[in-house]
């Protein structure tokens, strides 16, 4: 496996890795993505490190998932899950043999995490990340109806995005403001959109076709 001590496949193993290890939580796939990304991560680690270094970076790095893990779970704030992705990416900098190289994988976590999100275009993602993507703020001072109030009736209406949509944003139905989501469809701003349910002050859109 000497082909790691090149940076630029250095770069690519802890990507894909990477991919499939957030692709894992992110989705639902029976542990296969998972067990695939742990598979690579291996090979990353079982070449670059050391029997003196091994275990703290190894540590660090299981922390740094773990803590992300708990936040989707249970804060879904974000702040726990950042403090997770510093750790990862030092326990994938530290046993790299150099400045540039260790500053190359890191690049790979950051894009990588991110773009695991892809994986929910095609398999059934999994629930403990909405919480922290349906955040947004409703209130009178911002132009938002009441959150006690009943939006059963706002069922088959047709509005128009006020804001992007990625996926949660905000729609203006009969000159009103609502918060809703489009259920893991990407929308623009000002596209016309149609509420196709409604659970509690959950509001689903759709384009409207």
């Amino acid at each position: 496996m000497e082909f790691l001590d090149q940076a630029i496949f250095g770069f690519l193993v802890v990507f894909i890795g990477t991919l499939f290890i957030f692709g894992e939580v992110m989705v639902r796939t029976k542990g296969i993505f998972g067990l695939i990304g742990i598979v690579i991560m291996a090979i990353y680690f079982s070449y670059h490190l050391t029997a003196g270094d091994s275990f703290l970076v190894v540590v660090l790095y299981l922390i740094g998932l773990t803590l992300i893990i708990f936040d989707g779970k249970v804060t879904t704030d974000g702040t726990i899950a950042a403090v997770g992705i510093l750790l990862m990416v030092l326990g994938l900098a530290l046993p790299a043999p150099d400045l540039t190289y260790g500053i190359l994988v890191g690049m790979a976590f950051i894009i990588a995490a991110p773009a695991a999100y892809l994986f929910t275009k095609v398999f059934p993602k999994r629930t403990m990340w909405e919480k922290m993507t349906l955040k947004d703020k409703l209130s009178s001072e911002r132009g938002y109806n009441s959150m006690n109030e009943d939006y059963h009736d706002l069922v088959g209406k047709t509005g128009k995005t006020k804001t992007p949509f990625r996926p949660t944003g905000t729609v203006e139905i009969d000159g009103k403001l609502y918060s809703a989501t489009s259920d893991n469809q990407w929308l623009n701003e000002e596209q016309d959109i149609k509420i196709i349910s409604v659970d509690g002050t959950r509001i689903v859109v759709v384009p409207e076709k």
